[in-house]
């Protein structure tokens, strides 16, 4: 795709599921890719089986000074970042009135601030050099359609898609696109430790498969190449949009 070689590209939640795959794909386009994760470890392995400059970084994304520091280390490396990707994401599975203060606490830290701290760090420095960017939020069809069991993660789902939109109406005039992808439901391990009862999970992925056009869940290299995309030149004139990708299970005109 055209304008991603040579570019600097973070991708939070790197290590493994959809974050790997994105980082996999547009280290292939010819990014420098930072991979920012909790699992620092994992990180560094992922970087180190991508090769081509790839680079791992250790960072909890609901402390803003740990984001600074992380981008820091990154940009001293390669330079700018030119293209942010919020892939973290983290939940489990209760009726609403079943969870907890301290429970929601953790999904909106991870959920919502995650991707707040990113952009506010990022953006910063995007504005300041005068180049422009992209930035591609992995929001959920959770924020477009509600998800049972999901709600206060849809509610910060919601919330990136209308964050997403919002930035892009004050920093197109930056040139910094902002675009949403929404996955739908994705053979993962967060999605595997989702549901606290097994034979509860396995339930809801049959479930899944019959109310999915496609019959089955996604992979998470289904979401590779449309992230990919929306990075690129070649999506130059595409912002403030939310895109699903679910197999047809959401269709939205």
């Amino acid at each position: 795709m055209r304008g991603l070689d040579g570019k600097n590209a973070i991708v939070t939640g790197g290590a493994s599921g959809i974050g790997r795959a994105i980082s996999q794909r547009l280290a292939e386009e010819g990014c420098r890719v930072g991979i920012f994760d909790i699992n620092g470890d994992g990180a560094a392995a992922a970087a180190t089986e991508i090769g081509n400059d790839a680079s791992g970084h250790a960072c909890d994304i609901t402390d803003y000074a740990a984001v600074e520091a992380a981008v820091a280390e990154f940009e001293s490396r390669v330079g700018g970042t030119n293209v942010l990707v919020n892939c973290a994401g983290w939940d489990q599975l209760y009726n609403f009135l079943d969870s907890t203060p301290d429970f929601w606490d953790k999904v909106v830290q991870i959920n919502l601030y995650g991707p707040l701290n990113l952009c506010h760090v990022v953006m910063k420095g995007m504005v300041e050099r005068g180049e422009g960017g992209s930035i591609v939020n992995i929001s959920s069809d959770a924020g477009r359609v509600g998800s049972s069991g999901e709600s206060v993660y849809s509610a910060c789902k919601g919330g990136m898609i209308a964050f997403g939109k919002t930035l892009a109406r004050e920093y197109t005039r930056n040139r910094i696109r902002v675009n949403t992808v929404c996955p739908g439901p994705t053979d993962t391990p967060l999605f595997a430790a989702v549901s606290t009862d097994p034979e509860v999970g396995e339930k809801i992925q049959q479930g899944l498969k019959r109310a999915i056009p496609m019959k089955r869940l996604g992979v998470p290299e289904d979401y590779a190449g449309m992230v990919a995309f929306l990075a690129s030149d070649d999506a130059g004139y595409i912002t403030g949009q939310t895109i699903s990708v679910s197999g047809g299970l959401t269709m939205h005109g």
